[in-house]
């Protein structure tokens, strides 16, 4: 019972110091968030940061872990209204370069999140993203609709094609200029998959 109990009272602590982190990297952004401020305002102790992330690195990497899974999960839903496996593979790329422009996405995911934890194409939540795009290549390759190509490297240069258009747009002067851009050649480059194009 008592085992139990403290593993509810970690669960909490470590959704708690999540969500505290999560409001000031958005806010303020990575470097600016102080670890008192978030510890204090999720009524925490620094030890309780050091406990459950190691340090606000590993906080970092649990919020961008966070952001990205309810990103891919937007995106799924995104891509399953529509009117095939084709389109709503199309549909949850370009849904994924549309996050972009939220504000929360921007600075957490696309700017800081780069910049604090290396290269976005090694995160565990992209690796999950890049599992799901594979399966639906493989799936349009046996319905005749994609071109007989390796299905792991068509992935990954979706899934690479997405990210980086939304880095892009992240960083640019003028993120909803940038967009019907990358949107626009998303489209022309899905394209090429097809086994005839419409």
């Amino acid at each position: 019972m008592a085992a139990k109990r403290r593993q509810e009272t970690m669960e909490e602590n470590r959704s708690k110091l999540i969500k505290a982190a999560r409001r000031a990297f958005a806010e303020k952004g990575y470097a600016a968030a102080s670890m008192d401020d978030l510890t204090a305002e999720a009524g925490l102790t620094r030890g309780a940061l050091y406990h459950n992330f190691g340090d606000k690195r590993g906080l970092m990497a649990a919020v961008v872990n966070q952001i990205d899974a309810e990103m891919a999960a937007r995106a799924q839903e995104i891509g399953a209204g529509s009117q095939d496996d084709w389109e709503g593979l199309r549909a949850e790329g370009v849904a994924y370069i549309e996050m972009a422009l939220d504000p929360e996405v921007q600075r957490i995911v696309l700017l800081d999140g780069p910049a604090v934890l290396g290269d976005p194409s090694q995160w565990p939540s992209q690796n999950a993203c890049l599992q799901a795009t594979k399966a639906t290549v493989e799936k349009l390759m046996a319905q005749g609709i994609v071109k007989e190509i390796d299905a792991e490297a068509a992935a990954r240069l979706l899934n690479g094609a997405a990210l980086n258009a939304a880095l892009w747009i992240a960083s640019s002067d003028d993120p909803a200029e940038v967009l019907p851009k990358a949107v626009s050649a998303f489209h022309a480059m899905t394209t090429g998959l097809l086994k005839s194009t419409p």
